[in-house]
């Protein structure tokens, strides 16, 4: 992993420090979503592998429940896990994405949880930390499906952008329903979810970054996931890159992303598209000819086109069981 970093402003190490001493009243804490029922930590005990004790040391799942919508208060058995982007290196996506997209997801009576996993920038981590604490919280939540009011074998993921990438690693790294960790890595010592399936039953993927190959790898998020390593284990490379994960077993997927995007380039969902074909499995590829990088729902930015996609892939899972919309 790469090092900490040892250089923070005045006003940020303030903020870090209210936030470590105050854990459980996180308003204005840097990385906490807004309008949450409630947040618990994901790993209670201290998360596997934790450089420090600060909030950023700390991954939560902040809780949206789901709003009782139609004339007879229907409530969807549907969960959604939402992992926001930032390159893996920052939290910069929650307010963009996590938060208003729980809250979309809540208003249709579904149980949206935005899940803040550790970051590079900030924490010092790498791709151990954030692929365990996104089997973490499909875990958590699979595992209190019934406390929840959820279904088990409905419980997906919508990521974007870096969380695009841990959305399609889960879907692809636990398509047997344990994950597969890099070579060399210990998994987690966590008996109590010991059992529990770690694959997404169906995974969204916004803009998500793809592979760690160039010339489309997006070179940010690559740093991050490796921890700055210059010259990684090709096989590491390999597992990285989602595109070269695909199975048949992997979770049916949709993926989203702007022909404009100018961040990360939208063959990584080409690419995934078609690794996906190839394997038999089940997806869509919604490509655009507005909008850009980091637009979230895409509802307050001038791109009518990709503003449609929340609702198409409301529909798409409809059109699968994995939701059953509210009556009207």
């Amino acid at each position: 992993m790469s090092a900490r970093p040892s250089s923070l402003s005045p006003r940020c190490l303030l903020l870090l420090a209210a936030c470590a001493l105050a854990p459980l009243s996180l308003a204005g804490c840097p990385g906490a979503p807004r309008g949450a029922e409630h947040d618990e930590l994901l790993w209670p005990d201290g998360a596997p592998g934790a450089r420090g004790a600060i909030e950023h040391d700390r991954p939560r799942l902040f809780f949206y429940p789901p709003a009782k919508t139609g004339p007879n208060g229907h409530i969807s058995d549907t969960a959604v896990i939402v992992a926001s982007g930032g390159s893996y290196g920052h939290h910069g996506g929650l307010k963009a994405e996590g938060e208003p997209t729980a809250r979309w997801l809540a208003a249709r009576g579904i149980t949206a949880v935005v899940l803040r996993y550790r970051v590079g920038e900030f924490g010092g981590y790498d791709h151990e930390a954030f692929f365990a604490d996104g089997v973490r919280a499909i875990q958590t939540v699979r595992a209190r499906a019934d406390e929840l009011g959820v279904a088990p074998d409905k419980i997906g993921v919508f990521g974007f952008s870096a969380g695009g990438h841990m959305a399609a690693s889960l879907a692809t790294r636990c398509a047997d329903g344990s994950p597969r960790y890099a070579p060399g890595a210990a998994p987690p010592d966590d008996p109590a979810l010991a059992d529990v399936s770690c694959r997404p039953d169906f995974a969204i993927a916004v803009y998500p970054v793809v592979t760690l190959d160039p010339p489309h790898a997006h070179m940010r998020s690559r740093y991050n996931l490796l921890g700055g390593d210059p010259d990684p284990d090709p096989a590491l490379v390999e597992l990285l890159s989602v595109e070269r994960q695909v199975t048949p077993q992997t979770a049916p997927m949709v993926l989203v992303h702007s022909r404009h995007d100018k961040k990360v380039p939208y063959q990584n969902s080409e690419l995934l598209h078609a690794a996906l074909a190839q394997q038999g499995v089940d997806s869509e590829l919604m490509l655009f000819d507005d909008g850009a990088h980091g637009l979230g729902l895409a509802d307050h930015h001038g791109a009518p086109a990709m503003a449609t996609w929340p609702g198409r892939a409301l529909e798409w899972m409809r059109a699968r069981g994995f939701y059953s919309p509210p009556a009207r």
